[in-house]
């Protein structure tokens, strides 16, 4: 195991975002001096030299990330800002070049005459990522990746391009949630349809896109040896300790003891909505009496936030001070911004960044709690020293950011005043009603690459029949679009990150755990979630869910106590109240 008492921690820089300087790396120029640096590393008559070599290694790529997430950024922040959408472009086809450099670098570790002393030094997870990385990337797929970057960004666009017109006023995917989530049920349909509407007229774009899509992976799935993308998307996905069969056991779990816990909790919803059936437009509708939502402007909700920081733990304090003393977030949603919200982190400036879109509801304060547990993680584990060690595997750094929103279930009261039970409430309760949800999208993506040749009309079909079996409850009211298997199309995972949402469910079950480890003793969770976020991804995903005392969630049982906790404390709320 990596020795994190090793690392000091290096000076905070202080700089605000928007004078972070960003310069296109110089691809010719980039590659001679990092080939020089790999024949010198393997070259190295000893271990001081050769790790000297490693290090000079990781600043040159420190860099090359940095000037690519300050891009991703800013384009993400304006898609319509031809510069960085032009730079964007140039990392879409520049990235798999970058990524065949590493390669090397990963052979020549792993073949490393002093890899004993390095592997003591770094740990035994950064040459479990070298062995999988290795199995993902070949020089005769270097076209295949610039293409399939290149489809996951005219995805990206495409969404971003809604426009909306919904009673006058102009509308994007973000901002139009806002009226399906309303009291009028006439309007939540109105508003339903107008936004399901985009995606109909679009079909045909996003199927070609995704077509696209399927066939490139499948493509350089069989080029590196593999049967399918499944297989590869795993390895892509650096999961060393699970496979796609301990995944199907653990889908099933969740048919098994969420299903049912979900199909009450909307029974429960429909009667106190006093409707004789619940569509799939009164699903984000919770309560007859609103949805809870803060009280208050994006301005004054960070305000709150910055006292529920200050109040949560000194770490949290100097974070959050952190992130707004250098402006690392952007919040409000807006015309031409990207959808959704996301965490990223600017290795040369140790400096998270959080991306969201605000709309006026409760979910401003899910993203937020969210992303900021994303972003703890990172400026908590900045010191280790080694970009590999920066963020986890996807599952492990999605327990910080779902954990998070319950380490701060104390001061909702600062957000939603009257309405914090409700809030929790719902937070729980959708926390429940995610985890089907989240298996149907693995499962079908499962379907879409062991099949990559089905059609779109397949495609919806298999979706359909997925969705049937972990959302039995779901009504589309006659949307034909809906109604054919389309719903999926929302999904930018499905596109842009395959494979990349299992791991919010396997997460979601961890959380629970911390959730519940904090009512009984918060000192001793807040430790144990600490050591976790220190430990960045020098472990993997079931090494960091026993250095945190969790249950893995692939044990047998481990769903159904969770589950059984969760139910007494739902059954114990009167949310006829509400």
């Amino acid at each position: 195991m990596l020795n994190l008492s090793y690392f000091v921690p290096s000076k905070r820089h202080q700089m605000k975002f928007q004078d972070y300087q960003y310069q296109r790396p110089e691809m010719v120029d980039f590659t001679s001096r990092f080939e020089s640096l790999l024949s010198e590393f393997e070259q190295a008559g000893s271990f001081a030299l050769q790790n000297d070599c490693f290090s000079r290694v990781n600043e040159m790529r420190t860099e090359f990330m940095s000037m690519y997430n300050i891009c991703y950024i800013r384009h993400t922040v304006d898609t319509e800002d031809k510069f960085y959408e032009a730079e964007n472009s140039f990392f879409d086809r520049e990235m798999p070049s970058y990524e065949g450099l590493n390669t090397k670098f990963y052979k020549l570790l792993l073949e490393s005459k002093f890899r004993k002393e390095l592997e003591e030094k770094w740990g035994s997870q950064l040459f479990t990522i070298a062995e999988l990385s290795l199995k993902t990337f070949k020089p005769a797929i270097l076209e295949d990746m610039q293409e399939e970057n290149r489809l996951s960004s005219e995805y990206v666009k495409l969404k971003a391009s809604a426009r909306i017109d919904y009673k006058g006023k102009e509308h994007n995917l973000s901002s139009i949630f806002v009226e399906e989530t309303g009291p009028d049920r006439a309007s939540r349909a109105a508003a339903s349809t107008a936004k399901w509407a985009f995606f109909e007229s679009n079909a045909a774009s996003f199927d070609s896109i995704f077509n696209m899509l399927v066939k490139t992976r499948h493509g350089i799935a069989r080029k590196l040896g593999f049967e399918n993308f499944i297989e590869l998307g795993y390895a892509r996905m650096l999961r060393s300790d699970y496979n796609a069969e301990m995944v199907a056991r653990f889908r099933e779990q969740i048919r098994e003891y969420v299903v049912p816990l979900a199909t009450s909790l909307y029974e429960r919803q429909r009667k106190r909505l006093g409707i004789e059936k619940l569509k799939f437009y009164d699903e984000e509708f919770r309560f007859a009496s609103g949805n809870p939502t803060p009280k208050g402007d994006p301005k004054w909700i960070i305000q709150n936030a910055n006292e529920m920081y200050t109040e949560l733990s000194g770490e949290t304090k100097e974070f959050f001070r952190f992130m707004q003393e250098n402006q690392l977030m952007d919040l409000e949603t807006k015309p031409s911004k990207a959808t959704g919200g996301y965490c990223t982190y600017i290795g040369k400036f140790k400096a998270p960044y959080i991306f969201s879109n605000f709309n006026g509801t409760s979910g401003d304060i899910d993203v937020l709690t969210h992303e900021a547990g994303h972003a703890f993680q990172v400026y908590a584990s900045r010191d280790i020293g080694i970009n590999e060690y920066n963020w986890p595997t996807y599952e492990a750094c999605e327990i910080h950011s779902m954990s998070m929103e319950f380490f701060t279930w104390p001061w909702m009261n600062l957000f939603f005043e009257t309405d914090t039970n409700k809030y929790k409430f719902a937070h729980l309760s959708n926390a429940i009603c995610f985890l089907p949800y989240g298996v149907a999208v693995d499962e079908f993506q499962h379907f879409v690459y062991e099949n990559p040749d089905a059609s779109p009309k397949e495609r919806n079909q298999a979706w359909k029949t997925i969705e049937h079996k972990y959302l039995p409850h779901r009504d589309y009211d006659g949307n034909q679009y809906l109604e054919s298997g389309g719903f999926w199309q929302k999904q930018s995972h499905i596109y842009a990150s395959p494979f990349y949402y299992i791991d919010y469910t396997l997460a979601q079950i961890c959380a629970f755990q911390f959730w519940l480890k904090d009512q009984k003793n918060h000192k001793q969770a807040w430790a144990d979630y600490l050591r976790l976020c220190q430990a960045g991804g020098s472990l993997s995903f079931l090494e960091l869910v026993n250095l945190a005392d969790l249950s893995s969630p692939f044990e047998d049982e481990s769903i159904a106590s969770v589950v059984k906790d969760i139910k007494t404390w739902l059954d114990s709320i009167d949310d006829s109240d509400f």
